[in-house]
């Protein structure tokens, strides 16, 4: 996916929210930024800001900053990657952006906008992947046996390690790939059942577990594996 056919450098929106791959997003704005002129590194105006759980503290912060009077006569940019959201944060939000600030860009970039309230969202120019609709493994899963399952899982759940063996430690990228991952199952449910006999109780699962997965400390391994319990072999 790329947004930068929805960037206008002569007609920027206030605030964007953006759901999808994080490296390759910020990548593309920073590219953007480059070139029109605008400096994303040693830049004061220019904030990036990575949260796996963003709370009250770091809204009262980012709304601080972003009414501070910028360092130069160009644009001020804020770049905001988190996971989640604390309600407390979401209902600061709202306020904030109510009303665009001058000269002032925000770039909201979260794996799944369906864990925003919809009042939230509703402030933001929205640009939703399409990268959680390739359902190649979900399919397999599907008709994979128990023991398969769980051991997908556990491939799915671990952390690549670099050319010596050690593990990289991503920024929360297992409970979000989780989450994408229960996204492209659901679809490749949704293809396989006939819509006259869905199994129900596996879409209220897949739903509890997506919800279960938004919350901080939640036991990622625990509730993929209920996945794979619940979900039938077809």
């Amino acid at each position: 996916m790329s947004i930068l056919k929805h960037l206008d450098k002569d007609n920027l929106h206030h605030a964007y929210l953006i759901e999808g791959a994080r490296e390759q997003i910020v990548q593309e704005i920073l590219e953007f930024f480059e070139s029109i002129k605008v400096q994303t590194s040693s830049n004061p105006d220019f904030v990036q800001i990575f949260i796996d759980n963003f709370k009250v503290d770091e809204a009262f912060a980012l709304r601080a900053m972003s009414y501070d009077k910028s360092f130069s006569d160009g644009k001020k940019i804020f770049i905001i990657c988190a996971n989640t959201f604390s309600p407390d944060a979401e209902n600061i939000m709202l306020k904030m952006f109510e009303e665009p600030i001058r000269n002032t860009h925000f770039f909201l970039v979260v794996p799944d906008v369906n864990t925003l309230l919809k009042t939230l969202i509703s402030r933001f120019y929205l640009i939703k992947s399409e990268s959680y609709q390739n359902t190649k493994d979900a399919e397999k899963f599907i008709g994979m046996s128990l023991q398969e399952r769980i051991n997908f899982i556990k491939e799915l759940l671990t952390n690549p390690e670099d050319e010596e063996g050690n593990e990289i430690v991503v920024f929360d990228s297992i409970r979000v790939q989780a989450l994408q991952f229960l996204n492209s199952l659901e679809l490749s449910l949704h293809r396989k059942m006939s819509r006259f006999n869905p199994d129900i109780k596996c879409f209220e699962h897949l739903f509890k577990v997506r919800k279960f997965l938004r919350m901080p400390g939640s036991s990622t391994k625990s509730l993929m594996e209920s996945v794979a319990l619940i979900t039938p072999i077809l």
